[in-house]
């Protein structure tokens, strides 16, 4: 299986081949078929992924950046799971949207691993390009919900 070490790498895969998505596990079988949502335990139709491919919208913006935001946004797995955790680039079918909007993808295909070097590259260039009274960071989640 192929292994993606830089952005420019990553966006060369992107561009070549559509529909790919990235997922975070320690393995590209881990799970294999479904994932769980994490605040009520429902079985959701297939394994949340993240796309790859930019939104029309993002329009003439670098690819690069793109990706290293779709990167960053959920980096902080790898620390919060299981310790192996890394990115992994899946191609398959969406079978429906998560709770978190997230697609769902069925019959996963893992096209790459993604080395921990992209994640420190996207970090260093998402730094470049945030406004400066930016406040920003990865994705995560309260460890409880707020009763009051």
């Amino acid at each position: 299986m192929q292994q993606v070490t830089s952005l420019r790498e990553l966006a060369d895969l992107v561009r070549g081949r559509k529909e790919l998505y990235v997922r975070w596990a320690p393995s590209p079988e881990h799970r294999p078929g479904t994932s769980r949502d994490e605040l009520t335990g429902v079985e959701l139709p297939g394994l949340s992924v993240n796309p790859l491919e930019p939104e029309p919208w993002w329009r003439d913006q670098p690819l690069d950046l793109w990706l290293a935001r779709k990167l960053y946004d959920y980096c902080h797995l790898q620390h919060e799971r299981r310790r192996d955790t890394k990115p992994w680039v899946l191609s398959g079918r969406i079978a429906g949207t998560g709770p978190d909007n997230e697609p769902l993808l069925t019959d996963p295909e893992p096209v790459a691993r993604i080395s921990t070097d992209v994640l420190d590259e996207a970090r260093d260039l998402l730094q470049q390009h945030a406004k400066e009274d930016a406040q920003w960071g990865p994705l995560r989640r309260p460890p409880e919900l707020d009763r009051a």
